[in-house]
């Protein structure tokens, strides 16, 4: 059977009403299940179906067996030595396992594949990545990517099926391949927004690996001062702006009542009463765009200035900006910001 011939089924089924729900059979898939080895069984049930040569074996199940079941074509073969104990299609889950089992013990999903099972990525990478110690051969297979690592076992997830690396080891892999660090931050971005993990462990994941692509860049984006950023854009404008031409501390994503709603702001500078709001959005919709007025307007009524930059504000001209968030600072009393060049604009006229 194609291992292009699969479907979905709920993450959340396991064991035997997994494997059932995947063959469309329940019964003749509970029947084929307790005609096994009961250690076997629930490894079957534990690995959506999927079992390897050596498991069989070592639960007392012969070749002959085994044979016998993929010539009536009750089991199918997977891969060389990986078979699914039924003949129906295979879950996404089986698909996983079947590409972990073939790579064999120590293996584990990484990159896309890891990804997807943590919510990073919407749909399925076309191949399945695994990781494999360093040490490690494994056999070439049409649609999976094997990577080495001498750090599989510290990256590997302590308890998550099928095995995986930690979220914090799937962001740095991914940011690795970024072909810039705009790209290699939005990992970064996307797993702090979703609250999959905290900048404190993504930064202390980078400083146990030796070589990291665009490591610089990544120290800064997950150290204290960064903590709240949620886009790429954030990032860009603390990086760019805010830190180079000595802004104040601010708060980010800080959380304030307006008419009994809570609402959250980029950047606000609680000290002064200054607020940045960042849009990174192409087009702003008209309904959005009344929003953040309504916004603006009530909190100048409360006494806050917003200033409100996109993309091409702060990628194109962010000494522009920072000239213009100057001169709001100083009417309200803090003379701190610097030029961060001998042509930039900050302070000049003062």
């Amino acid at each position: 059977m194609p291992m292009s011939k699969i479907h979905h089924v709920n993450r959340r089924s396991t064991g035997i009403a997994a494997v059932a729900q995947q063959t469309g059979a329940r019964g003749q898939s509970r029947s084929m299940l307790n005609d096994l080895p009961p250690d076997l069984r629930w490894l079957a049930g534990r690995q959506a179906g999927v079992v390897s040569r050596s498991q069989t074996l070592a639960a007392g199940f012969s070749d002959r067996a085994l044979s016998w079941r993929l010539q009536r074509a009750s089991w199918q073969r997977l891969h060389t030595g990986v078979y699914a104990v039924f003949s129906g299609q295979l879950s996404r889950e089986a698909v996983l396992w079947a590409a972990v089992l073939h790579a064999g013990p120590g293996a584990m999903l990484s990159y896309y594949s890891a990804a997807e099972l943590a919510g990073l990525i919407n749909s399925p990478a076309p191949a399945i990545h695994v990781t494999v110690p360093s040490a490690k051969h494994v056999q070439a297979v049409p649609g999976i990517v094997v990577h080495r690592s001498a750090r599989a076992a510290a990256a590997l997830h302590p308890a998550a099926l099928p095995p995986r690396t930690r979220v914090e080891e799937t962001v740095l892999d991914l940011a690795d391949t970024a072909r810039t660090s705009d790209d290699a931050y939005g990992w970064v971005a996307r797993a702090l927004g979703q609250r999959l993990t905290t900048t404190a462990k993504l930064a202390q994941a980078l400083e146990q690996r030796e070589r990291v692509r665009w490591r610089a860049d990544l120290a800064a984006a997950v150290s204290a001062d960064c903590a709240g950023l949620l886009s790429v854009l954030e990032y860009r404008y603390v990086r760019d702006v805010e830190r180079p031409h000595g802004f104040p501390q601010a708060k980010r994503q800080a959380m304030v009542r307006q008419g009994g709603r809570t609402q959250y702001r980029d950047s606000l500078y609680e000290e002064y009463s200054v607020i940045v709001e960042l849009d990174g959005r192409a087009a702003h919709p008209a309904e959005g765009r009344w929003r953040d007025i309504r916004r603006d307007n009530v909190a100048a009524a409360g006494g806050q200035v917003t200033l409100r930059y996109g993309w091409l504000d702060i990628t194109a001209h962010p000494c522009e900006v920072a000239a213009q968030a100057d001169a709001v600072f100083r009417r309200r009393g803090y003379a701190g910001c610097r030029p961060c060049s001998a042509g930039c604009p900050v302070g000049r006229g003062r």
